[in-house]
């Protein structure tokens, strides 16, 4: 009922020189997310001014980039709560990622400094706390 396809098609890829370009692995790619998730907790916990938790994060950001990350320049003037809040996000996001990689040093660290900005807001300023 059906002849056989007996010439090459006419047809080509979209694109040929799909494999000529480097792709990145997944591992890289969650590196890059932590690294940015890190990168901005370390500007909230500059403006807070936690010195020494700030160093710790910028060794992390360090060690995945492969260079010391640019610093926090000028204040804001917001609200502590409200960095307080957003640091507790940003942690949050670094923890996940950290898990999905099981990067344990930046998990650690991600859990602590969420619970230290738990503890600066009094608890009761967080979605879900009761």
């Amino acid at each position: 009922m059906y002849e056989p396809i007996r010439s090459k098609s006419v047809h080509q890829m979209a694109d040929p020189d799909q494999g000529q370009f480097p792709h990145r692995s997944r591992e890289e790619e969650l590196d890059i997310q932590l690294a940015g998730h890190l990168a901005a907790l370390l500007a909230v916990t500059d403006e807070l001014g936690d010195d020494a938790a700030a160093e710790r994060i910028a060794q992390q950001v360090a060690r995945l980039r492969g260079a010391p990350p640019a610093r926090h320049a000028g204040l804001t003037g917001a609200d502590p709560s409200a960095l307080h809040r957003r640091a507790h996000a940003l942690a949050g996001r670094a923890l996940v990622v950290a898990a999905s990689r099981a990067d344990t040093a930046v998990a650690i660290l991600a859990a602590e400094r969420m619970d230290a900005h738990t503890a600066a807001l009094g608890d009761s300023s967080l979605v879900g706390t009761p």
